[in-house]
């Protein structure tokens, strides 16, 4: 049985002109010219077809174990690190561990062969993305922010599930603020808020969905919105209007798509490290992505902005951040001098003259602390001390199922729900 030579069309291309010039058929300079080699490895090729004719043609290298081919001791080690320790990493997060921690230095596309030829499956399904017209970024950082919550069970599936609060800029996906919260609510957006402003000032606009915290999605109107012809904003939208911040919902998850992805990847990678240290609480995990995680992630995935200049806006001396992210409610004081708001009494001591505010309408704030404060014409009047931030707000709407509420402070309420 005659030897079988496997030969590409590159290499049956070289053969046929190769051929033509051994017959006289071609000179050798215009078989260069053909094959786009120069012409001294022209010569050096034809002269290896005559010595061994079309074997000469192929490639020495081919059929051969490669030079750079891994140590079998390495793979081993490598296969018993994907099955064990890093049993619930992906390839490229697998091979950033094995070169950071194991010190071991081998390609993305090593580790996934290797991986694929022994059984291990892809963490994730990749399946074919929809069509989304693409929207340009924003040039500068800080113009645009965008911010979501994402409820998964990130402390694994023995674990409740709890949500990732998060804050990514649109120009440099750089993640700005990210923390764990029990659930996704207007305290959360609130602390989210503290900390943008706070560690890095004031954005132009803020992208978001239609998550009851930032829109109105209740269907009740107050007598005073009908007649002013609108709704009252939420307790996260009048903050973000007090601090002149345009509100931008998203009518899709793919509108918003950048922190969608960032998601994606913290669904992936975070929990993979999260389960490597064996942290399983909310407390454990902030001090993990305050303790460098944050800037780890931002080193690898964020990019430069178009144009360096930032776009944050310094906060004003005079602006009092903690009134303006606390929850605001409008409220009539009792005869007795009293404001009574979901089952608590702030007693108002009197004014200047002994001036009482009976029948008065107060602005009623719960700072982030849980403290209260009651203000009257930007004048505050009193203060309470902490109580638990809860959400008692829709209860107090109606007293009796079909009963539309009476009290104004009752209707500010049913807008604001934490």
């Amino acid at each position: 049985m005659k030897d079988v030579i496997g030969m590409s069309q590159r290499d049956r291309q070289r053969y046929h002109v190769l051929r033509m010039v051994n017959e006289g058929k071609l000179k050798l300079f215009l078989a260069a010219q053909s094959l786009g080699i120069s012409y001294r490895q022209a010569k050096r090729m034809l002269g290896r077809y005559r010595l061994q004719g079309a074997q000469g043609i192929v490639h020495r290298s081919r059929g051969r174990p490669s030079h750079r081919r891994l140590d079998t001791r390495l793979v081993d080690r490598i296969l018993k690190l994907s099955a064990g320790k890093y049993e619930d990493f992906n390839d490229s997060h697998f091979t950033q561990k094995l070169l950071e921690v194991e010190g071991i230095r081998v390609s993305r596309e090593m580790v996934r062969q290797l991986r694929r030829a022994h059984g291990i499956k892809a963490k994730r399904h990749r399946r074919p993305r929809r069509h989304h017209k693409r929207r340009e970024r924003r040039s500068n950082e800080g113009m645009m922010i965008q911010v979501d919550g994402s409820p998964h069970r990130w402390f694994g599936k023995d674990f409740p599930p709890c949500c990732l609060i998060s804050a990514v800029d649109d120009a440099t996906a750089r993640w700005l603020v990210g923390f764990f919260i029990e659930f996704e609510c207007s305290y959360g957006y609130f602390m989210m808020l503290d900390q943008l402003v706070t560690k890095y000032g004031i954005p132009a606009s803020i992208y978001h969905d239609y998550h009851g915290s930032m829109v109105r999605n209740d269907s009740h109107w107050t007598i005073e919105e009908e007649l002013a012809g609108e709704r009252e904003p939420t307790q996260v939208g009048r903050a973000l209007r007090t601090l002149g911040i345009t509100s931008i919902p998203a009518s899709s998850p793919q509108a918003k798509g950048r922190i969608e992805r960032h998601f994606g990847v913290q669904q992936d990678r975070l929990v993979a490290e999260l389960a490597l240290r064996g942290i399983h609480t909310i407390l454990k995990a902030n001090a993990f992505l305050a303790g460098g995680y944050i800037e780890e992630y931002n080193r690898l995935f964020a990019r430069q902005a178009q144009s360096p200049e930032l776009f944050w806006r310094k906060p004003s001396r005079d602006l009092d951040l903690r009134r303006i992210l606390s929850f605001h409610y409008q409220c009539v004081v009792g005869n007795d001098n009293a404001v009574r708001i979901g089952g608590h009494i702030i007693d108002i001591p009197p004014g200047k003259g002994n001036r009482g505010y009976a029948k008065a309408v107060v602005e009623v704030c719960q700072l982030l602390d849980g403290s209260w404060r009651v203000y009257h014409k930007d004048v505050m009047l009193a203060t309470a001390p902490p109580t638990p931030i809860r959400e008692p707000i829709r209860a107090l709407c109606h007293d009796r199922p079909g009963v539309r509420a009476r009290s104004k402070s009752r209707l500010i309420y049913m807008a604001s729900a934490i």
